[in-house]
């Protein structure tokens, strides 16, 4: 099955610095408001989104640019204790507004035995790039706060606006720190670059570390808790399983900054991927007769993923770090069944890649809000 593979050639070689040692049937929140049927009707072509068609996502429609990181002698020497500061030269700094950050342990052991902690910073393109080690009896918001400041000042680029994290665990520390220093923590698992890249350190880094321990599990496993009902002001009206080609998707997502469309985008590059501008890729169309202010609340959320949940009829809607909600539910019969696993079939088949769509009818010609989402592992740390 095809997935996405990250795109290693924005990745810095460490050489800085250097470390010493997501009941009724067919409802979206309230059953009394739904009127949409999984029975698909081929004959019925969408303006924009295309009604959901079972397995019209298949391996063959993939391709996925396979990166293979390729060390030289040089590199292969490098030292996987060190230390990384980075800023792409040819980047203005004053336009980095947004950092994501990891604070957390590591799968590696420092000379006293204990877990050697490490805090990873970037920017959505990769363009800043900073790690530093710690020892674990120096976690506090001060340290933190202190490093953050740190790389302000060392490379020059000024603090950012917002802060994104993924761990709930460490919500207090990170937003104590960001609050001291004026900036906006922002928890959300819609910290795509900076959890592949720490999926891609694992490998290139922390598994050649002398003190790497083989079998560690994650001190701070991310949260998925039990899916909690669906706020009034986020119903919707009706909704479906539709399809777009990854050309209109694009469009969809231009439309953000060139409509004023709520939503968020994805750097597709970034992922290292290559996908045939006809593949369909799988979403969610949500229609209300109050679309703007509901696309607008959503916009609020930082929305990460929409799954189905067969076995209960359903379907999740995953925001911020870890709330999960029953976004809706329908009917379960063969049919309704079979639709919902080839929705997710399909969604698999992409990578995890998937959309959101809000619209005030469900053959709209346009969007109000448009998400694109990225089903993706956790990281291994």
């Amino acid at each position: 099955m095809a997935s996405f593979c990250f795109n290693p050639t924005r990745l810095r070689t460490p050489t800085v610095q250097s470390h010493k040692s997501i009941s009724n049937s067919n409802s979206l929140a309230k059953p009394t408001k739904i009127s949409y049927s999984f029975s698909i009707n081929h004959s019925k072509n969408w303006q924009r989104l295309e009604l959901f068609r079972p397995n019209s996502v298949s391996e063959s429609s993939l391709s996925v640019e396979q990166e293979e990181v390729e060390f030289d002698d040089e590199e292969e020497k490098e030292d996987p204790t060190a230390e990384l500061s980075y800023l792409d030269p040819e980047t203005d700094p004053d336009s980095i507004s947004e950092w994501e950050v990891d604070f957390c342990s590591r799968p590696i052991l420092d000379i006293r035995g204990k877990k050697v902690w490490e805090l990873v910073v970037c920017d959505e393109s990769l363009s800043l790039q900073f790690t530093k080690y710690f020892p674990n009896n120096v976690i506090n918001s001060i340290t933190l706060k202190d490093a953050l400041v740190s790389i302000s000042d060392d490379l020059g680029v000024p603090l950012p606006d917002k802060i994104r994290f993924f761990r709930s665990q460490m919500q207090t520390i990170i937003s104590r720190a960001c609050n001291e220093l004026g900036i906006k923590p922002v928890p959300s698992k819609r910290c795509l670059s900076l959890l592949l890249w720490l999926d891609e350190r694992y490998e290139s880094v922390y598994t050649r570390h002398p003190g790497f321990q083989k079998g560690s599990k994650p001190l701070l496993a991310l949260d998925n808790p039990f899916p909690m009902e669906l706020p009034e002001n986020l119903f919707g009206e009706k909704w479906a399983f539709v399809q777009l080609p990854l050309s209109d998707v694009k469009k969809e997502v231009s439309s953000l900054e060139t409509k004023l469309v709520f939503g968020a985008s994805l750097d597709l590059d970034l992922l290292g991927i290559e996908l045939d501008e006809n593949t369909l890729i799988p979403g969610l169309a949500v229609a209300s007769s109050r679309a703007k202010p509901l696309a607008a609340w959503m916009n609020g959320l930082e929305v990460c993923s929409v799954e189905v949940d067969v076995s209960k009829a359903s379907l999740i809607l995953s925001v911020g770090i870890s709330t999960r909600y029953v976004y809706a539910r329908y009917k379960k019969t063969p049919t309704t069944t079979n639709e919902a696993e080839a929705w997710e079939a399909a969604k698999k088949a992409c990578g995890g890649l998937h959309f959101l769509a809000i619209q005030e009818e469900l053959d709209s010609d346009d969007c109000v809000g448009f998400w694109l989402l990225l089903d993706l592992p956790p990281p291994p740390v």
